[in-house]
């Protein structure tokens, strides 16, 4: 719970870096909220990435588990229903590069199936999540109904 305040921070930077990018739509409206935040410390599924000077650079939430939006996907499918991990709110402060492919080979550490979705307006993470590996396998939607594209990454994709 002390790194709430640096965790905001990390995301605020995200958020003002979506923006620049022309991502006008994502992360309205105060999302994530310190509550979320707080929430996700508690459930220990919040997670931060820091540098060699122990600063931090990444904060994101892994859920080992079944997520109840991507139970239903459209205009696709998933690669496999095996057990799996989701990359939710991933914000890096722009200090360094490769931090999606540092979050990715941490999870990957943990279980070798991993989903994700993000905003059709985020290019840069669309980018990003492909030249990692990640397939697109469709549309979600999320629980206040706005529509997600969603990836997934299997080590074995039967």
């Amino acid at each position: 719970m002390a790194d709430v305040d640096a965790i905001m921070s990390c995301y605020d930077i995200a958020r003002q870096y979506m923006r620049a990018s022309d991502n006008h739509s994502q992360w309205i409206n105060g999302y994530p909220s310190r509550e979320l935040v707080a929430e996700d410390i508690t459930e220990g599924v919040s997670y931060v990435g820091v540098d060699d000077d122990n600063d931090m650079v990444m904060a994101f939430a892994f859920i080992i588990g079944d997520d109840p939006t991507y139970s239903v996907i459209e205009g696709g499918h998933w690669l496999n229903e095996r057990p799996y991990g989701t990359i939710h709110r991933l914000g890096s402060t722009g200090k360094h590069k490769g931090i999606l492919r540092q979050c990715v080979d941490f999870c990957m550490s943990h279980i070798a199936n991993i989903r994700l979705d993000t905003h059709a307006d985020n290019a840069i993470m669309l980018n990003a999540v492909e030249k990692l590996g990640f397939i697109r396998c469709g549309t979600i939607y999320c629980m206040d109904g706005s529509p997600r594209v969603a990836f997934q990454k299997s080590i074995q994709q039967c």
